[in-house]
């Protein structure tokens, strides 16, 4: 090991001084930007979570109406059929309490399964490769994603921001 003469910092192999601080400063600006990203990204996702508290209390307060005016009870009681212009109109009930997934037609019943069975948030794609629908087809996925998107409306699954969708409970 070579020692440090008058105060000189000895080289790494064949590497010079000059090169080794250029390296140092190149990682060090590499760090800089790095840092500024994801200070980016993180203000960025701390502006949004009073943003989704705000929609939350709003929630809550919508639920609090609700059940003090009793509507609540008449969400669970809705048959599972209703006439709307003479014609029969299936409905799909809202999950509640005492409210299985055999309270839902069979081809909802297929597509909770479908998300339930997945390893974790599916795309409407994916659920429509599980089904056999010609994915690649422009509009084929269309009836598909509101029939997922209803199931998420009524509390049977729950979609993510990104369009992603997961089981509820």
């Amino acid at each position: 090991m070579r020692s440090v003469v008058a105060g000189v910092v000895p080289t790494l192999g064949h590497m010079t001084d000059a090169v080794m601080l250029e390296r140092i400063a190149g990682r060090r600006a590499e760090l800089d930007v790095l840092e500024d990203e994801l200070v980016k990204q993180l203000v960025k996702q701390l502006a949004e979570v009073p943003c989704e508290r705000d929609e939350l209390v709003v929630a809550e307060r919508v639920v609090q109406r609700i059940s003090e005016q009793g509507f609540g009870e008449y969400l669970t009681l809705a048959p599972p059929e209703a006439q709307v212009g003479g014609r029969s109109v299936l409905l799909i009930p809202t999950r509640a309490a005492g409210v299985g997934p055999d309270a839902l037609p069979s081809d909802y019943q297929r597509l909770l399964t479908i998300v339930r069975d997945a390893a974790g948030p599916v795309t409407v794609k994916e659920v429509g490769g599980v089904l056999g629908l010609l994915v690649g087809v422009r509009g084929k996925l269309g009836p598909l994603r509101g029939k997922l998107n209803k199931l998420a409306d009524r509390g049977w699954l729950r979609k993510l921001a990104d369009g992603r969708f997961t089981v509820a409970f």
